[in-house]
């Protein structure tokens, strides 16, 4: 893999969503600056990405197997480039876990991290040293806002992400930070379907009315109205790649500022909890109409519009 010329650049979890479309953008640039490595658990899921990829496939983009859980499949593929040469490595593989606390058990936990965080930890444990031998490389993370704010029922997934952020603070010179809101993607949705069918043995009757008639219809209609693309968060991330001085956090939706903005503006970190619980849980209705309100009256370029990585 790799040598095809352009820079080298591998990204996990590429056959759906974020990833899919991070890797078919940079394999179609106009100026062949990159040569895409788009990776996978299972090579069997490979068709939404190839057909997506068009007549890039097995020129500017070819695929390899890559499970971010395994130290040996890590150091594999790694080992499977030319020179073990990767100029830009791009972490997006994740999984997502929403539900009342009570009835998430330790080891679907242990899951979450072991992707989200540990994940990304061995990617980056795997490339950087060349990178700081050479001098040159850029790593980037697709993390979340969830990072930077947690929100309820996301328990777990933003302690995940919050951990990552941590970790990647100490690599400041090399990473960079995807910070998206909610994207549509058939992960998301999937996930939702799911969790309105299950029980949640462990936790009280009212948590999980108050899970599935306030904060799943809630989400819904959050998503529908501040949602991003896949596609959107690609631009962002090649925006990213292509800064001169990229900043370590991007985030990709800038209805979202104001709520990081929140959060950072009191340093006992009540202002922003309080908000949102009192917006969720209190003013239900109203926070429905509310972003009804706001997703036909923003204008869609606002919605879509990306912050500059510069």
């Amino acid at each position: 893999m790799g040598g095809g010329g352009g820079k080298v650049v591998l990204i996990t979890g590429c056959s759906s969503g974020i990833g899919l479309r991070i890797a078919v953008m940079l394999a179609k640039d106009e100026k062949k600056r990159y040569h895409v490595i788009a990776t996978m658990r299972d090579l069997k899921r490979k068709d939404k990405l190839v057909e997506a990829a068009g007549d890039t496939y097995g020129k500017t983009l070819s695929l390899a197997v890559l499970d971010v859980c395994s130290d040996e499949s890590v150091k594999q593929c790694i080992n499977g480039i030319e020179n073990r040469h990767v100029d830009i490595l791009i972490n997006n593989a994740g999984i997502g876990l929403v539900g009342p606390l009570e009835s998430i058990s330790i080891e679907e936990m242990k899951k979450v991290f072991e992707t989200n965080f540990f994940g990304v930890v061995r990617m980056i444990k795997e490339v950087m040293p060349d990178m700081k031998k050479r001098k040159d490389g850029r790593i980037i993370v697709v993390s979340s806002v969830m990072g930077l704010q947690g929100v309820v029922f996301n328990d777990v997934y933003s302690a995940s992400k919050f951990a990552m952020e941590g970790f990647c603070e100490m690599t400041l010179t090399l990473v960079s930070m995807i910070e998206p809101g909610p994207v549509h993607t058939e992960f998301e949705v999937k996930m939702i379907q799911e969790v309105k069918q299950r029980d949640f043995p462990g936790a009280d009757a009212e948590t999980v009315r108050l899970f599935k008639e306030v904060y799943l219809p809630s989400s819904v209609d959050i998503f529908e109205a501040l949602g991003q693309t896949p596609d959107d968060i690609a631009r962002c991330t090649k925006k990213v790649i292509e800064a001169s001085s990229p900043r370590f956090r991007n985030l990709t939706n800038a209805l979202y500022t104001p709520i990081v903005a929140m959060k950072y503006a009191d340093e006992t970190g009540t202002m922003s909890v309080h908000a949102f619980y009192h917006l969720l849980f209190n003013l239900g209705p109203l926070m429905h109409v509310s972003v009804m309100a706001m997703k036909y009256l923003t204008c869609g370029c606002l919605r879509r519009r990306t912050i500059s990585p510069n």
